[in-house]
């Protein structure tokens, strides 16, 4: 009982630490961690030891890959690669489908850059194409929010999902391919939602000058940062399925090596570098693109080397023997990490928070819950990318990013931004449910 108790206390620490005191999640979830480690009684040496190997053993799988990925999507943004890429999905798509080609864009963008990021960027190219096509605003942005939603909590290398997965020890090639899917499906009742509810929104126009790069990259290089590292990565995990039985050959060998995620990513790192029209101190400096991608990427590390403490304490706590014997007999599977993670995102609004938790809270339970085989740890990923996506409301900075750019209220705020997640991580966490039903 006093291991549950101690969860539950560390639990709202963390929340009030990080919503009322404004604790960075860094230090709440380390606090959080310790706390929990001395109400279980843990001895003094067993707490630093769990520190050090829970902060630097996470550390040491994905801390470079989230490095890596944050890098592409900056050089992606400063180079206006990202524009360039924007600019030809809502070409191709076309005006007739505004609301399609929004959302499509904002789930593409989402994927290198981060969800404010890609917002701040497509905001005026969305408030041109509305005026212009004279359709509801209200609705256009909230397909731009729901796609940038999609795959910020689903698609790797987005920096919470790459953490989930590591956490978990989720191959990451499964997690991209049954992320892609199962985003881009539970997508389809969010466009509903955009079209019929939230298109009769009113919310006013005001256009304001997009700012072009001077020169913009061509897009097949803008293109070669996302697409080469993902396909590098999918394929070393189709090659490594047993099923295959493939024969090791120097081919397999390459490809198993340029495939491992940390060095495809750093391929991805040194693509996008084809994209600035000069390589001089303006990329490479301190207070440069690479300078600002290290400032960007170091908390989400730090948060995750934290959560990395949480789980390692968890699991020299005992608590996954308690959990045994409280849920033996139980099928609760995937809908503990989902539940979790909503509880996490709705009470303290950080996305990437509530993943790196849940991740490094269920780690220890994957063997309880039943979820430790390689197609049920991507599933748990998403299943907690699903509940971390609901629901965004004011306590997320994201909510409040949208709502000031676009000129809404927080009633308007809600009906579109709280609405559209909660559509859509209840909509993802049930394709998950029916798709592990018909495959597992």
């Amino acid at each position: 009982m006093i291991y549950l108790i101690a969860l539950t206390l560390s639990l709202a620490l963390l929340v009030v630490s990080i919503v009322k005191i404004k604790i960075h999640p860094f230090f709440g979830l380390l606090l959080s961690a310790i706390v929990y480690a001395f109400i279980t009684g843990m001895s003094h040496e067993l707490i630093i030891n769990s520190i050090n190997d829970g902060f630097g053993g996470i550390l040491g799988k994905i801390g470079l890959i989230i490095l890596f990925g944050v890098t592409i999507g900056t050089v992606l943004e400063k180079s206006g690669g990202a524009f360039v890429i924007a600019s030809k999905i809502l070409n191709l798509i076309g005006e007739k489908s505004v609301l399609i080609a929004m959302m499509l864009t904002g789930y593409f963008l989402s994927i290198p850059i981060f969800a404010d990021s890609a917002l701040l960027m497509m905001n005026p190219l969305n408030k041109v194409m509305s005026k212009k096509v004279g359709i509801s605003y209200a609705g256009t942005t909230a397909a731009l929010a729901m796609g940038l939603t999609a795959s910020h909590v689903m698609v790797p290398p987005t920096p919470g999902p790459i953490a989930a997965a590591g956490i978990l020890g989720a191959n990451l090639g499964d997690v991209i391919l049954w992320g892609l899917l199962i985003s881009s499906v539970s997508l389809l009742p969010c466009y509903i939602y955009a079209k019929k509810v939230a298109s009769k929104i009113t919310i006013p126009i005001v256009i304001e000058p997009i700012v072009n790069p001077e020169k913009q990259p061509v897009l097949w290089k803008s293109l070669l940062a996302i697409l080469v590292p993902l396909f590098l990565i999918l394929l070393k995990s189709i090659l490594d399925y047993p099923e295959l039985e493939i024969k090791p050959s120097p081919f397999i060998k390459t490809i198993s090596f340029l495939g491992t995620p940390v060095i495809a990513l750093l391929i991805g790192v040194l693509l996008s570098l084809l994209l600035p029209e000069k390589l001089d101190e303006k990329i490479f400096s301190s207070t440069g693109w690479i300078g600002e991608s290290l400032k960007n990427a170091a908390p989400i590390i730090l948060i995750t080397g934290a959560g990395g403490i949480f789980g390692k304490m968890l699991q020299s706590s005992g608590l996954a023997d308690l959990i045994t014997v409280t849920f033996s007999g139980m099928e609760i599977g995937l809908f503990f990490p989902f539940l979790l993670a909503a509880c996490l995102k709705t009470t303290q609004g950080s996305s990437t928070v509530a993943l790196v938790t849940t991740a490094s809270i269920v780690a220890p339970l994957v063997g309880v819950l039943g979820l430790n085989e390689p197609f049920l740890l991507a599933m748990t990923v998403l299943a907690i990318g699903a509940g971390s996506s609901v629901a965004s409301h004011v306590n997320d900075s994201f909510f409040w990013v949208l709502t000031q750019l676009t000129g809404m209220n927080v009633k308007q705020g809600y009906q579109i931004q709280t609405a559209g997640t909660f559509i859509f991580g209840t909509s993802a966490m049930l394709f998950i449910y029916i798709l592990t039903k018909l495959i597992h």
